[in-house]
């Protein structure tokens, strides 16, 4: 399968590094030789890479080795190796390396993604040490290997032109890392700064995320949390240097074609309220619902009840994320007779949706889609679209709702329509 211009999601559950970026993108597909020859284009002598097998924990996956010059041992790298073998090179300052970016006879998206990610780091370095920009001594970065990591990436992604990124929140990991200006805490100040709102979770041994694999996640991702629906094209597991007790020190790569807009994230909580009405008129009940779902409200429905005295009545109740509690509430009180609101607090789990189309002989019908990670579940063909179509065509809506569930299912993975 063609495997530009597909999604690509990014799944640093180990963190991320700059090398394991390179690795993954490769693992997946983009061609080695892509990657090899925009960083000889960089005009460094004596600056060589490549690539090997690396086994770490349950899985192989493909580490990325830079031979840089004037170091007189083979320099192997992942994790942490940016602070830990700062000493050994020799620094570089922010101008140097646009410098030598603008001469490379590089495509203009590799230089431009290029750019993007080098700039992120400076920036950090410069607001955090109080240096003109152009100063900024990369000692972390600057090192070859590291320029060699940030070009890779660059001449990965512009190669596979996606169209777009997506990232589960990468894990920083925890404790301290020796570095150029001595000890520092994790995740350096660096990394933190550059990832600044971005969903990160703080878990793990070390330093799992280093500043060059924060500002490759802040310069690409459109989006951090699960991967839209994917038909899924290729995965690549690129490997750190070294092992991590907890988890494999691998960063996944996905690589698929996005079926439908992704839409957005569900509240994971939700408060639900409620209320019993039994001197209200049936027919208002209607308008109060459609109040409550103006209000915000993501689910409403009425039950029968029988209350005190053998009154028939209806509660009402509707699912509010948290942040609109407070209108749906006003919403119950405005458009019902209610003298009080009952509120529950719930948890939920919610698949990831998106909005994908189908066309039929009778027109195009929007089809919801619902997946777990990845793993498509179901697609279902939204009602109004089918009835506006019915109406057109002057035909039952179920003939058009039939054709249009077929186109549907046919978006859906063949082995066992549905895995319940």
């Amino acid at each position: 399968m063609n495997l530009r211009g597909l999604h690509v999601h990014f799944d640093p559950s180990s963190g991320i590094a700059g090398d394991m970026a390179v690795a993954a993108l490769v693992d997946a597909g983009v061609p080695a030789k892509v990657v090899i020859d925009a960083i000889a284009e960089m005009g460094v002598h004596g600056l060589k890479v490549g690539f090997e097998k690396r086994q770490r924990g349950a899985f192989a996956g493909k580490g990325f080795v830079v031979h840089a010059p004037h170091a007189h041992h083979e320099h192997h790298h992942g994790h942490h190796h940016e602070h830990e073998d700062g000493h050994h090179h020799e620094h570089r300052d922010y101008a140097e390396i646009l410098r030598l970016l603008k001469k490379a006879r590089l495509d203009a998206e590799t230089k431009r993604v290029a750019g993007n990610i080098f700039e992120r780091i400076a920036q950090a370095e410069a607001a955090l040490h109080g240096v003109a920009i152009d100063r900024v001594a990369f000692h972390e970065v600057g090192a070859w290997d590291s320029i060699a990591d940030v070009v890779g990436v660059a001449a990965a992604i512009a190669w596979l032109r996606p169209s777009s990124v997506s990232s589960t929140p990468p894990v920083l990991g925890s404790g301290q890392i020796h570095t150029a200006h001595g000890l520092m805490p994790v995740p350096a100040p660096a990394t933190a700064a550059i990832l600044r709102g971005v969903p990160a979770l703080l878990e793990g041994q070390g330093e799992l995320t280093t500043p060059t694999g924060a500002a490759i996640l802040a310069a690409l991702v459109g989006q951090f949390g699960p991967p839209p629906p994917l038909r899924l094209a290729a995965q690549g597991f690129g490997a750190g240097t070294r092992e991590v007790a907890d988890r494999a020190n691998v960063l996944r790569v996905l690589l698929g074609e996005a079926l439908g807009r992704s839409l957005p994230a569900s509240a994971p909580e939700v408060v639900l309220l409620e209320a019993n009405l039994d001197d209200m008129s049936p027919q208002l009940v209607e308008p109060l619902m459609t109040a409550l779902f103006s209000a915000g409200a993501v689910d409403v429905w009425t039950t029968s009840i029988l209350m005190k005295k053998g009154r028939p009545a209806w509660q009402v109740s509707a699912l509010a994320p948290p942040d609109v509690v407070g209108a749906v509430e006003q919403a119950f009180f405005l458009n019902s007779t209610t003298l009080g609101v009952r509120r529950t607090r719930m948890e939920r789990t919610v698949l990831s949706r998106s909005l994908a189309s189908v066309k039929t002989r009778f027109g195009t019908v929007s089809v919801k889609l619902a997946a777990d990670g990845a793993c498509l579940l179901d697609a279902t063909p939204e009602f109004d679209d089918c009835r506006r179509l019915a109406s057109q065509a002057g035909v039952p809506v179920r003939a058009v709702l039939g054709e249009a569930a077929a186109a549907a299912s046919r978006l859906l993975p063949s082995e066992g329509k549905k895995r319940r």
